[in-house]
C-alpha cells in the first residue's frame, strides 16, 4: 500500500495536468461560442450532449457515472461561457 503522501502527490500531479486541459476547453467553447454567434445557432445542442455523456460514461468503466456527472458540470460551464460571450457580457 502506497503512503497517503505519495497518493496526495500523485492527484496533485494529476490535477495540474486537468487544469491545463480544462483551459483548453474552454479556450475551444469560447471558439464554439464565437462560431454560433457568426452561424446563429443557439448555444445548447442537446442531442450532442447526450452523444457526449454516453461516449464518456462508456469509456469510464467501474466509474462511467462519475465520469457522466463530471461531464455534465464541464458542459454546463461551456454552455454558461457560451452564453455569457453571446449575451456580451
Amino acid at each position: 500500500m502506497k503512503e497517503l503522501n505519495t497518493i496526495r502527490s500523485e492527484i496533485d500531479a494529476i490535477d495540474s495536468e486537468l487544469i491545463e486541459l480544462f483551459m483548453k476547453r474552454m479556450d475551444c467553447s469560447r471558439e464554439v461560442a464565437e462560431y454560433k454567434i457568426a452561424n446563429d445557432i443557439p448555444v445548447l445542442n442537446r442531442a450532442r450532449e447526450d452523444e457526449i455523456l454516453g461516449s464518456v460514461e462508456a469509456r469510464g468503466g467501474e466509474y462511467g457515472k462519475y465520469a457522466r456527472e463530471l461531464y455534465k458540470k464541464i458542459m454546463e460551464l461551456s454552455r454558461e461561457l457560451q452564453s455569457e460571450i453571446i449575451n456580451g457580457q
